[in-house]
């Protein structure tokens, strides 16, 4: 279920999250032993999203520059490093600022993108229970490939027998 990463256009969201179980001590951002997924998606579109080693701009850059398109609008969260990103890449750039409780100004938001990190988190809770660090990858590139593929007229199952059969030739 491995996807490639595709070319965003548009209205873009990006955001992280850490992945890794409850454990004591701090949350979000900064939490000891937790695994940092970014992810980037195109409203009504699709999405990447990808294992970071932490969320700082020089980590995160790629990820925006090689698979979105110029001219496109990024929205975020307050996180310093989207600003830095956003300004090297001369792209229109819009906040929420989560810290003071705003989940939404107009249009901008981070909404359908946390709504995925959601779905994923339950998923692999609900399921899984637990997931090594190691083998998150194959997680998030199954839920990325389901989520870009919600709108096929082909049940994903047999989308997925006709990705193995084309693997076989």
């Amino acid at each position: 279920m491995k996807d490639n990463a595709f070319t965003l256009f548009g209205e873009i969201e990006a955001d992280e999250t850490a992945v890794g179980g409850k454990r004591k001590g701090k949350r979000g951002r900064g939490a000891e032993g937790k695994t940092i997924v970014f992810g980037a998606l195109q409203r009504k579109g699709m999405m990447n999203a990808t294992i970071v080693e932490n969320v700082k701009a020089v980590t995160l850059m790629p990820h925006l520059q090689d698979n979105i398109a110029k001219g496109s609008k990024l929205m975020t969260d307050e996180l310093r490093s989207y600003k830095k990103i956003a300004a090297l890449l001369d792209m229109e750039h819009d906040t929420v600022t989560h810290g003071s409780g705003q989940y939404a100004k107009g249009t901008t938001h981070t909404n359908t993108i946390e709504g995925f990190w959601s779905q994923l988190k339950r998923s692999l809770d609900g399921t899984h229970h637990v997931i090594s660090p190691k083998m998150l990858h194959a997680y998030v590139s199954e839920f990325q490939w389901r989520y870009n593929n919600r709108k096929s007229v082909t049940h994903l199952f047999d989308l997925l027998l006709s990705r193995v059969s084309s693997l076989q030739g």
